[in-house]
């Protein structure tokens, strides 16, 4: 970080706008562990047509719900976010392998991805400085 750029500190309206899309991001991924780590049977069947078999679904899950609380946890969200966002890109890759459509399955760990940057950038400052937008 250079001295000469400045930390700008969000707004009222960025800091709330980027607690909500991490709250959002956060209780659909809180919700995707919880039914991993309790091995639900639509999980089973939907991580079996995934190529995955249900000895590490719940794996899956810890290491999902550990990612997620490092993103909660302010000194530790950056860190958070990088490892989620390598957590959805193995999501990205196994839709492509089994040739799922774009729209409804490849792009959706995208979004969540993006809204998951959103949401911190807006409300992180110290983020904000490594990476400047300019107007």
């Amino acid at each position: 970080m250079d001295a000469a750029t400045p930390v700008t500190t969000p707004s009222k309206a960025q800091k709330w706008t980027g607690y909500v899309l991490s709250t959002l991001v956060v209780l659909f991924l809180l919700v995707d562990s919880v039914m991993k780590l309790l091995k639900l049977p639509i999980v089973l069947d939907a991580s079996a047509k995934l190529g995955f078999s249900a000895s590490v679904i719940f794996t899956i899950g810890v290491i999902l719900l550990l990612c997620v609380i490092l993103y909660v946890i302010p000194q530790t969200s950056v860190l958070g976010a990088i490892l989620l966002t390598g957590y959805l890109g193995g999501a990205v890759c196994t839709h492509l392998r089994l040739g799922n459509p774009l729209f409804g399955y490849i792009l959706f760990p995208t979004y969540l991805g993006a809204l998951l940057w959103l949401g911190l950038y807006l409300r992180e400052p110290r983020l904000r400085a490594v990476i400047p937008f300019r107007s």
